[in-house]
């Protein structure tokens, strides 16, 4: 089954409002007259949302404007209330924001975040029509120590507890392994391969094999122009989640251009 794939920027903590302007501008005129045969998002901090929403839904936006996708970081898992510092689902929707990367390492490392907490984050999400990004990954201890597929296991199964088959539909999941974010460190194609198709054999026992072939799964681990090609040409690899590499607009580009089919 062919998969479009999807390649997404999680500017993480960088780029206030004047730096999306300027990168957006920067990444739309080395666009022009290409045409895409892959998804484009971008994640830029909940403060450069609005700037975002705004140069991608002007007149003045320029060609492949309507081929980028708004993503946010997180979400809450309430609608409303007395809950400091965080952003619900419907006021994202304000901002077009159509993906929210939910379950992400530094989430739940940083943050103590569970994967029943990331679970309601997902239903959340999908009752405001959003689509997650569903990040999951193993730390190197555990790699090491011959516990990939038990933590996979345990983050797919719970992460999506009580989804339904149609929500997946609208579900990318985002393998990550934690040992190569931000380190330099990649994994290896045929590590990622592996991770990728055991991921999609979980969906397959979950949901069945149609879902299954479905679902778009994507590497995350410091992807690079120079090895984009060959971690997407494995058979199970559907795009990248793309974090310091995609602070440059030329650096992502050469991403997506070099992981991308060539277009028609």
């Amino acid at each position: 089954m062919s998969r479009k794939p999807i390649f997404a920027a999680n500017w993480k903590m960088n780029k206030g409002a004047s730096e999306t302007e300027d990168f957006v501008k920067s990444f739309l005129s080395k666009t022009q007259g290409m045409n895409f045969t892959s998804e484009i998002v971008i994640a830029p901090p909940f403060v450069s949302l609005p700037k975002l929403a705004d140069l991608l839904h002007t007149a003045t936006a320029g060609q492949n404007a309507h081929a980028i996708q708004i993503a946010a970081q997180n979400c809450s898992e309430y609608d409303s209330g007395a809950y400091t510092g965080e952003v619900s689902v419907m006021m994202l929707r304000e901002f077009f924001v159509h993906y929210v990367i939910l379950g992400h390492s530094e989430r739940r490392s940083i943050y103590g975040e569970t994967d029943a907490k990331i679970n309601a984050k997902i239903k959340k999400a999908r009752e405001a029509n959003l689509k997650p990004i569903f990040c999951i990954g193993e730390t190197l201890a555990e790699r090491e120590g011959g516990k990939l597929e038990s933590v996979l296991r345990t983050q797919v199964t719970q992460g999506l507890k009580d989804i339904s088959e149609k929500d997946l539909n609208e579900i990318v999941i985002a393998y990550e392994p934690v040992w190569a974010i931000g380190t330099g460190v990649t994994a290896t194609s045929e590590q990622a391969q592996e991770a990728h198709a055991f991921v999609r054999s979980l969906i397959a026992e979950i949901y069945g094999p149609d879902a299954a072939a479905k679902i778009r799964i994507q590497y995350g681990g410091s992807v690079k122009p120079g090895n984009a090609a060959e971690l997407m040409a494995q058979p199970d690899i559907d795009g990248a989640l793309i974090g310091g590499a995609a602070l440059e607009p030329q650096s992502f580009l050469d991403i997506i251009r070099n992981g991308s089919a060539p277009a028609n």
